[in-house]
């Protein structure tokens, strides 16, 4: 009978038996065998201090977070303390808003003593008062820009700049000069006047608001075609007029030479001198300074030579070479009739020399109103 640790097949040949292998010499005691007992644990166990490290007391969350949660407040309360106490304290941010006023503008024509003299554009300037004048934009300058009580020196430095601008695209832009373009102007008023800057580009009236002449040197272009050199000469001058609002007042005269608006070349010495005194306020509160836009307060413009009384709502009327103004007396007035009283604004134009005479000192023409309001 085969020995329980032989092989099924029978001992071997060579009489070796299964239980005289090499592992056969290896006894394991009962206390060993029960030591080496497979021994499952439980989830909770085999968590073990892993559990302890990440776990958290219940009471020790909730003060965590109320002390998170009254940081967040604090912290956002010093934020709303901090930007009041610099809205206070800061005078260049705070802006307040009011009510834009319409343009009040007075245009009144000046009529020359008697012939308009022709000649060339440098012989007109040479024998006028213009012979002084600069060119262009430089004879708008700009005065020395000061801080004042509410406004920094760049707040101020801003509106000069704005008001030189709008000088520039009012009196010296030729496409606004010939009548072909308003958007130059446009683009600088402040939102509230642009509905009557419209209306009294569109449809003009001579009510004192809504003439286009009292924003802008505009030429009729069918009879007009103004010179390129324009002599300018004037002064800016700037003043608060509250703790929110700038205030900027120029006076410039513009020398034009004009010739007629005819085909082909222009005839020697066929052009004419045309003067307009521009005196302007401006006003910028703290968003027109921000935004380069400005409101227009008062124009009061005398331009000749031209026929007086002439209507000038739309564009200025001038009188050409060898041209003489009309004499009418001004028109009557009935203190007993309603509605809007009509009176005539007419003026001189003392200073028309011929070509050849002898310059007048440096100054803006000697033109004298019947009646300014």
């Amino acid at each position: 009978m085969a020995d329980r640790g032989d092989p099924p097949e029978g001992p071997s040949e060579n009489g070796a038996s299964g239980s005289e292998d090499e592992y056969r010499s290896l006894v394991f005691d009962e206390s060993f065998v029960r030591a080496a007992r497979l021994q499952e644990f439980s989830a909770q166990e085999r968590m073990g201090d892993h559990a302890r490290a990440v776990r958290s007391l219940p009471g020790r969350a909730v003060r965590n977070g109320s002390r998170a949660a009254l940081a967040l407040v604090v912290l956002i309360a010093l934020a709303f303390g901090a930007a009041v106490f610099m809205g206070f304290r800061h005078p260049y941010q705070t802006s307040v808003t009011r009510r834009t006023e319409p343009l009040r503008m007075t245009v009144v024509p000046l009529a020359p003593r008697g012939v308009v003299p022709a000649g060339t554009p440098a012989g007109l300037f040479a024998s006028s008062p213009a012979a002084a004048f600069p060119e262009g934009a430089a004879g708008i300058a700009l005065p020395v820009s000061r801080r004042t009580d509410n406004f920094s020196e760049n707040q101020v430095y801003t509106a000069l700049a704005t008001a030189k601008d709008y000088l520039v695209a009012s009196s010296l832009d030729l496409d606004v000069l010939g009548g072909n373009a308003v958007r130059p102007v446009e683009a600088l008023l402040d939102p509230d006047q642009i509905e009557q800057f419209e209306r009294s580009v569109n449809t003009p009236r001579d009510d004192g608001q809504h003439a286009a002449t009292g924003w802008l040197v505009r030429f009729d272009p069918a009879e007009i075609t103004p010179d390129p050199e324009i002599r300018v000469r004037g002064t800016l001058q700037y003043a608060e007029a509250g703790a929110d609002t700038l205030e900027v007042v120029s006076d410039h005269t513009f020398a034009y030479v004009l010739h007629p608006a005819v085909s082909g070349p222009r005839q020697a010495g066929g052009a004419s001198l045309f003067t307009v005194r521009r005196e302007m306020r401006f006003r910028f509160d703290r968003d027109d300074l921000r935004l380069h836009r400005l409101e227009v307060q008062t124009s009061y413009v005398q331009a000749g030579p031209q026929s007086c009384p002439a209507d000038t709502t739309g564009a200025l009327r001038p009188l050409l070479a060898g041209e003489r103004a009309v004499v009418r007396s001004p028109a009557g007035t009935d203190p007993y009739a309603t509605g809007r009283p009509a009176a005539a604004l007419c003026g001189t134009l003392a200073v028309s020399s011929p070509p050849g005479s002898r310059p007048a000192p440096p100054g803006p023409p000697a033109g004298t109103a019947a009646s300014r309001p």
